[in-house]
C-alpha cells in the first residue's frame, strides 16, 4: 500500500527563488510524492521549462492554473497542457458545463489523434480559503459544502474527471458522484501551526483520506518541515492509514 500512498501525495512546488531552487525541491522528494503541483506563482516564474525540467526528472506534473474563461479559450490552454504532457490539470466549474464539457471533449479528441493517455480534468469547487460568510459576501445563497456538492455534480455531468475540494466536503461528494470520480484535496495540515497559513478550512491527512479524498496537495507543512522527506513520509504513511480505515481494513 506504501507506493500507491506515495502515488496519491502531490507537492506544491510553488516556491520563488529561481528555477533552479524549485528543482531542488523535485531532486529532493521525487521518490517520496507522487506529483508535482505547479501552480500560478510557479509557472509565471518559470513557465513551460519548470513542468518540462520535472518530466525529465522522471516526476509527474499537477498543472494548477484553475483556467476558467469562455469555453474556446480554455479548451485551447487545456490542449496546451495536453501537449505539455501534465498527468493532472484542473479549470474553474464555475466557469460553467459547456465550458467544462467543450474542454474535456477537446482533450479527449487530442488524445485519441496522439495515442497518448488521457490527463486527469479536475473541477476547482470552492477554494479552501473561502467560508460560509464570505460567500455570502459574493452573492452566493448557499454554504461552501452546498455549494461544493453542486458544483461537484455538474463538473461530473459534464465529464469532468474529478474534483478539487476540501475534505470537509468530501465525504458528501463521494456519496453523490461515486467510487469514480476523484477528489483532490488541499488545505491539509497535520499537527503542527503553519506560519502565515491562509487557509480556513484544513483538515489532517488520515481524516481526509478516510472521509474520501483521493489525492492530498500539501505545501507548507513539508516546505517548513526540518527534514521534508521524512515529513513527506509521515504524511504518506496517515494516507495508508486512511486508506486502511476507509476500506475497512
Amino acid at each position: 500500500m506504501t507506493d500507491i500512498s506515495r502515488q496519491r501525495l502531490i507537492f506544491a512546488l510553488d516556491v520563488g527563488g529561481g528555477l533552479d531552487e524549485a528543482l531542488l525541491w523535485v531532486d529532493r522528494l521525487w521518490d517520496h510524492v507522487g506529483l508535482f503541483k505547479v501552480g500560478k506563482e510557479s509557472f509565471v516564474r518559470y513557465g513551460t521549462r519548470i513542468v518540462e525540467q520535472i518530466h525529465a526528472r522522471g516526476g509527474q506534473v499537477f498543472l494548477d492554473l484553475k483556467f476558467h474563461d469562455i469555453p474556446n479559450t480554455v479548451a485551447r490552454a487545456a490542449e496546451a497542457a495536453f501537449d505539455l504532457g501534465v498527468a493532472m490539470f484542473n479549470l474553474h466549474a464555475l466557469g460553467g458545463r459547456p465550458m467544462m464539457q467543450e474542454t474535456v471533449n477537446a482533450v479527449h479528441r487530442r488524445a485519441e489523434t496522439s495515442g497518448k493517455p488521457r490527463p486527469v480534468i479536475l473541477a476547482v469547487t470552492v477554494l479552501t480559503s473561502l467560508s460560509d460568510s464570505d460567500l455570502g459576501m459574493l452573492g452566493f445563497n448557499r454554504g461552501t459544502r452546498e455549494t461544493a456538492l453542486g458544483l461537484a455534480r455538474l463538473a461530473q455531468d459534464a465529464g469532468v474527471s474529478g474534483v478539487v475540494a476540501s475534505a470537509e466536503d468530501a465525504a458528501d461528494i463521494r456519496q453523490a458522484c461515486g467510487e469514480d470520480f476523484w477528489i483532490v484535496t488541499p488545505g491539509i495540515r497535520g499537527v503542527k501551526a503553519v506560519a502565515g497559513d491562509d487557509q480556513k478550512r484544513i483538515v489532517a491527512p488520515c481524516e481526509a483520506i478516510r472521509n474520501g479524498a483521493d489525492y492530498l496537495v500539501v505545501g507548507r507543512p513539508i516546505r517548513q518541515a526540518e527534514d521534508p522527506a521524512v515529513e513527506a513520509d509521515g504524511i504518506v504513511a496517515e494516507i495508508s492509514r486512511g486508506l486502511a480505515l476507509r476500506d475497512g481494513r
